[in-house]
């Protein structure tokens, strides 16, 4: 019997301790041992759940018992999470998280005191949820070299702008929507302001460039609260969909740019039918073209499945594992947005915009003048129109 402790009995947690106990002959059959949750600590009782019995408010008796092996650390946020996190891995306790803003922020530090103590430190659902892209990042792709990740990461957004494509309705009045079916919370800034896409990119980008690790607060983050039902229109018009998209690109001279923001995505791609609160990841590598991981990105099972996963690799004895690689924060090799070179799409009704950018090319829409931009930075764009109204543009993903 293994015997592991879970750390925040939410909706993530709760949703661990029921997928191991109702699979728990299969996980048996898979790895040869019991998987025993023998403590749950948080600052809550649970009177009703079947687990009342193994809820503890002391962390000594996690931290302190030599028979658990391995810690489930979905509390959430950096501060609480983060000394709990070191104290397990101190003491030679793997940790599996869903904390993505604990892994993206204080990765480089958790991951080596995981190696110093001979455990393992497994974070699989902290980017997609349900969707396996981690593991298939550092294993299944170990041979490509990553050349570009564009991810539909964050199911609030995209839910959002698909309520305000298929419905026509405000994105005030569709965050509403969001938020009483709760697929967005209270406070929607993390979500709708692209910072939990900021934090997935950038631990997405730290193992697609081998553990040269990126920053979240480096990446540029332009979230969706300032899309209107127009920005929507035109993105039909222009055959295209308006998504959010987190984006990473190897520059192939030792470099890389990592950056969100809304993206004119064109019809030809595969994260153009995305919709809802379903994610997806596209992945290209030198050998492996492109692939897409898609499926639900969040919520209370998905999650788990996600979490449950890693405490099966925690617990198999002997198995490589892929948190043993040190991610390096000694040097960025990522670069500012300013310098980031990217496609765009420059429209106007009135001006016309082909004159303006002369080797662009000219797309047709009904009523919109319109050029697609390649290999232009932001900056660049934005000082080549300064001045001239009526002009705008968006990133543009093919």
């Amino acid at each position: 019997m293994i015997n592991i402790a879970i750390l925040g009995f939410g909706v993530v947690g709760s949703g661990t301790c029921e997928v191991l106990s109702k699979n728990a002959d299969i996980i048996k059959k898979r790895i040869g041992e019991e998987i025993y949750v023998k403590k749950i600590l948080d600052l809550r009782d649970f009177p009703d759940s079947p687990y009342k019995d193994r809820v503890t408010h002391d962390a000594d008796e996690v931290f302190g018992d030599p028979d658990i092996k391995v810690a489930v650390e979905t509390i959430g946020g950096a501060s609480v999470a983060y000394e709990f996190t070191k104290r397990a891995l101190s003491a030679g306790i793997s940790v599996v998280t869903s904390n993505k803003e604990l892994v993206s922020t204080h990765g480089p530090e958790l991951i080596k005191l995981a190696k110093d103590n001979n455990c393992v430190y497994l974070f699989e659902a902290a980017v997609g949820g349900g969707i396996p892209i981690i593991r298939p990042l550092y294993k299944c792709l170990a041979a490509n070299n990553i050349l570009k990740i564009a991810g539909i990461v964050n199911g609030t957004t995209n839910y959002i702008l698909s309520s305000m494509k298929n419905e026509g309705i405000s994105y005030e009045d569709a965050l509403k929507e969001a938020q009483k079916k709760g697929y967005a919370e209270a406070d929607p800034t993390a979500d709708c302001e692209g910072i939990d896409a900021q934090r997935k990119i950038a631990i997405l980008s730290t193992i697609a460039m081998d553990g040269k690790y990126c920053n979240p607060e480096s990446v540029h983050a332009e979230g969706i609260s300032k899309l209107t039902t127009d920005d929507i229109a035109l993105a039909k018009a222009l055959g295209c969909e308006l998504k959010l998209i987190a984006f990473f690109r190897n520059n192939g001279d030792s470099s890389a740019s990592a950056y969100v923001a809304p993206h004119f995505v064109s019809r030809e791609c595969m994260l153009a039918d995305v919709e809802g609160v379903f994610n997806a990841v596209l992945v290209e590598g030198d050998y492996l073209g492109e692939a897409v991981f898609y499926g639900r990105g969040a919520g209370s099972y998905p999650t788990a499945s996600a979490v449950a996963g890693d405490v099966i690799e925690a617990c198999c004895k002997g198995s490589v594992d892929m948190s043993l690689r040190a991610w390096d924060d000694s040097v960025s090799v990522f670069k500012d947005y300013d310098d980031i070179k990217s496609d765009f799409i420059v429209y106007s009704k009135t001006e016309d915009v082909a004159s303006v950018f002369a080797d662009a090319k000219v797309l047709e829409a009904e009523g919109i003048k319109a050029v697609i931009v390649s290999a232009v930075s932001e900056k660049e764009l934005a000082d080549k129109i300064a001045g001239k109204s009526g002009i705008g543009y968006k990133h543009y993903l093919k």
